[in-house]
């Protein structure tokens, strides 16, 4: 496992991505705490085809839930469920008329 400065990976970015193309995973700090690592496209496409096998499907799980007899709807307004949302996000959203 290699670990690297944010600074020093722009200088060997290069030397870096041959690393992660033979399979070594490069983690990369900032100020010594770990924010990103670096993969070959192998590993990345490997770790997402594991990780989608694992999670099913959103929308499933929806229609799974709704077709529950127990399914009780709730009825929450617009303000309420606004209240509840992170406003940290940069995207800009109005609930639709």
């Amino acid at each position: 496992m290699t670990e690297t400065s944010i600074a020093d990976a722009k200088t060997q970015l290069t030397r870096l991505i041959h690393q992660a193309e033979r399979g070594e995973a490069v983690h990369i700090t900032r100020r010594g705490k770990p924010v990103a690592v670096l993969l070959s496209e192998a590993e990345y496409a490997r770790l997402r085809l594991s990780q989608g096998a694992m999670q099913p499907d959103f929308w499933d799980l929806i229609t799974e839930m709704r077709a529950d007899p127990a399914f009780e709807p709730v009825d929450w307004s617009k303000d309420e469920i606004d209240a509840w949302r992170d406003h940290r996000s940069v995207r800009d959203f109005e609930w639709p008329e």
